[in-house]
């Protein structure tokens, strides 16, 4: 999990928690991350009042986005 995503920077890569995310994501995307989890950062999006997420693209170039409660960061 991502605790202060004003430390990332745009290019970073990212690691998708599959877990996180398998309830709300459609089956061929989530087929997509199990294959390669890691994603990069591309930007930021407001969700609501006081959360932003995290636009990344996929391996296969497709660009989604998540909270940073389903994404951390590789070391």
């Amino acid at each position: 999990m991502i605790r202060d995503s004003s430390t990332l920077q745009k290019g970073q890569l990212l690691r998708v928690e599959i877990n996180e995310v398998k309830d709300r994501l459609p089956q061929n995307i989530l087929e997509d991350i199990r294959k390669e989890p890691i994603v990069e950062l591309v930007g930021y999006k407001m969700v609501d009042g006081n959360e932003f997420g995290l636009v990344v693209k996929l391996n296969n170039g497709e660009i989604n986005w998540f909270f940073e409660k389903e994404l951390s960061e590789i070391m």
